[in-house]
């Protein structure tokens, strides 16, 4: 990527954002940055699909504001920070040419599909860690992207990096990491579904094909081999996420349940835009919670039907025998109100953390009381499942 310009989702880098007096108004400027620079950007990228995709989310919202900005040659007085205001300054001049051509082209769009190579003709790909937790922002994503690759960045970890994308062409979703073995000391646990099957841990040079995890709490399966390095898909981080029973529903449970749900919503022309979940104990039997952000206004009936396929969306024995037996209560999905999860992401950053590290919560337990309080404020609709009777 050397020489190219790049737009990145967050608007400096990570060292630099945390310093950031007001993520959204960094955020705002960075994407007129964008629209101002168009042609010369060659790269989408960003850490996580997440932070893409948010960064899209926000230009929906604030498109004509930002055309405004570079018609008159002025920037919005959303932006208070001076230092901000200084630095953008610099830039913006009145062009009213520009300001013209991208509003045709926004209005153009039909639900924001295809928007990257629309306003940003000469981007060669997207690049950002799609599989896991982030694979749930893939189909939006490809919206944004139309023709244009999107190309599953590398395997990193805080505590250092894991593996690389050898083969870039690869369905960003199911890329599999060749392991970077200089860079640290790797020891992998088989696992197995017999918890009586028990095994010692192997070294990097001992893997066999197969299912394994590591003291970081990924469950990475080994697909092939890179020359004589392993070939890393990512499966899901261990463990359960939500508990009532026997129950042990994982991450990727969930995600299949609310992509089963979610089709409910995009059938009657709605989209959802984010969620997660809890386990709720203060009921007499215990049961889900599912908090959705929405785009649209369905019905009642259909969130209805909504609520009830996610339910169902549950498979394992573990769930449906108790679910049954009403040793697990009836889910329930909770609605809440555009901009709630944005909330969570300002206050993960107001504690210290930074745009680019954040992920969305698939789980809260019920020790994060700061989130769960922000998510609870945010609701405006609930509905329990009658799917089991």
């Amino acid at each position: 990527m050397d020489g190219m310009k790049q737009i990145r989702s967050t608007p400096c880098s990570p060292h630099e954002i945390i310093f950031a007096p007001d993520f959204h108004q960094a955020l705002y400027c960075h994407l007129l940055c964008g629209l101002i620079y168009r042609e010369e950007i060659q790269v989408v990228s960003s850490g996580f699909a997440y932070s893409i995709v948010s960064g899209f989310q926000k230009l929906e919202q604030v498109w004509e504001e930002l055309v405004n900005d570079i018609r008159l040659g002025v920037l919005s007085k959303r932006i208070t920070d001076p230092s901000i205001r200084a630095a953008v300054s610099k830039i913006l001049r009145p062009d009213p040419v520009s300001a013209d051509l991208i509003y045709a082209k926004c209005k153009g769009l039909e639900k924001w599909r295809g928007v990257i190579p629309t306003l940003f003709p000469n981007v060669k790909y997207v690049l950002g860690i799609m599989t896991g937790s982030m694979e749930a922002y893939v189909e939006k994503l490809r919206a944004y992207a139309g023709h244009v690759p999107l190309v599953g960045g590398d395997y990193v970890a805080s505590e250092g990096w894991i593996g690389i994308n050898a083969d870039p062409k690869a369905r960003p979703e199911s890329v599999a990491f060749s392991v970077v073995p200089n860079v640290g000391y790797f020891e992998f646990l088989p696992i197995s579904d017999d918890i009586r099957d028990v095994h010692d841990t192997v070294g990097l040079t001992e893997v066999k094909l197969g299912v394994y995890r590591y003291k970081l709490g990924d469950v990475v399966k080994v697909v092939g081999f890179h020359n004589s390095t392993p070939k890393l898909q990512f499966v899901r981080r261990s463990g359960a996420i939500l508990n009532v029973n026997i129950d042990k529903t994982t991450e990727r449970d969930l995600q299949r349940s609310v992509e089963l749900a979610s089709k409910v919503l995009s059938d009657n022309g709605c989209e959802l835009i984010e969620y997660s979940s809890q386990v709720d104990r203060s009921t007499d039997v215990g049961h889900y919670v599912i908090y959705w952000e929405i785009a649209g206004e369905p019905a009642d009936d259909v969130l209805r039907e909504c609520c009830n396929a996610l339910d169902r969306g549950f498979v394992d024995i573990g769930y449906v025998n108790p679910r049954n037996s009403r040793d697990i209560g009836p889910l329930e999905l909770r609605i809440v109100r555009r901009g709630t999860f944005a909330n969570l992401l300002e206050h993960f950053m107001c504690r210290g953390g930074t745009a680019y590290q954040f992920k969305t919560p698939r789980c809260v337990s019920a020790s994060n009381t700061s989130f769960l309080e922000i998510l609870s404020d945010g609701v405006v609709k609930s509905y329990f499942s009658t799917a089991f009777g």
